[in-house]
């Protein structure tokens, strides 16, 4: 199950060539991120508010071409890992004018406290344990 958010390339977001600023992408990475835990029904600031952050621990990137001022860009974001105190997420940005795909990327996050210790999250939440789990099933 992919997970799919449009967004349009703001002017401050491309470097002096014209295209976007490979940083950026892992910006949408999170904007992927958040919209896709909100859809499942426990957005991030929730989490938060529980005491649970998902720092991110890991991230790779992959940049096949570039997105320029005011495309469209969607963003597929896919659960493609969870065991333990970790979870890895996908993600694929397109251009949505022509479907070309630029980037494709992932990002693997732990389940810690406010004082950043590891939580046993599947213990403490395990309806949204659940969840997580039925969308990494549906998505293999």
């Amino acid at each position: 199950m992919e997970y799919e958010t449009t967004i349009r390339v703001r002017y401050k977001e491309t470097d002096q060539m014209g295209v976007v600023y490979y940083g950026n992408y892992f910006t949408w990475f999170e904007v992927g991120r958040n919209e896709f835990f909100r859809e499942l029904g426990f957005p991030c600031g929730e989490l938060e508010e529980k005491g649970v952050l998902l720092p991110v621990i890991e991230t790779g990137c992959k940049y096949i071409d570039s997105a320029k001022f005011d495309d469209e860009v969607i963003i597929k974001t896919k659960l493609s890992g969870l065991k333990g105190v970790r979870l890895k997420l996908d993600y694929k940005i397109f251009r949505k004018s022509d479907n070309t795909l630029l980037v494709e990327g992932f990002t693997k996050h732990a389940f810690v406290d406010k004082e950043l210790k590891p939580i046993n999250f599947r213990r403490r939440f395990k309806d949204e344990w659940r969840v997580l789990e039925e969308v990494l099933e549906k998505g293999e």
